[in-house]
């Protein structure tokens, strides 16, 4: 008997824990007041990288003088828009020197600074400058 109800508490909490966390995706671009706190937070934290028209770094492609890749455009004309909600959540959560084996750029992670619902309106303001077919593509991957 006891041993059911462990199963049964552990099935419970998983499930509980699954359907909570993954419950705020997809990150839409359709609340007009999460696109603008997104765009306050983004101006905050992001911006002095990705610049504030989210174009990303001058030759974005190359290296910086510490030898460390650089910031990508933001704004579609990258490849953010190739990534799942979950995937552009993490990166802005934890950074990318903690997601990828010997990543060499300086995108830290912002999970002290933003809350999973800051991070979320960041990233729908990213999403009001990409194309609709961009828009729409990045959304079937969630």
């Amino acid at each position: 008997m006891r041993f059911k109800f462990l199963i049964i508490l552990f099935l419970f909490l998983f499930i509980t824990n699954f359907a909570y966390s993954h419950n705020h995706y997809p990150i839409t671009r359709n609340s007009v007041s999460d696109i603008l706190e997104g765009k306050v937070l983004y101006n905050q934290n992001c911006a002095s990288c990705h610049k504030a028209n989210l174009a990303g770094a001058t030759d974005w492609k190359g290296l910086d003088k510490d030898g460390h890749r650089k910031a990508p455009p933001l704004n579609g004309t990258g490849h953010t828009w190739h990534h799942d909600d979950k995937t552009l959540h993490a990166i802005i959560k934890y950074g990318l020197a903690k997601l990828v084996n010997n990543y060499e750029g300086k995108m830290i992670g912002f999970g002290d600074k933003l809350s999973d619902k800051e991070i979320d309106s960041v990233l729908a303001y990213i999403k009001s400058f990409w194309s609709k077919e961009n828009y729409e593509y990045q959304l079937k991957l969630n």
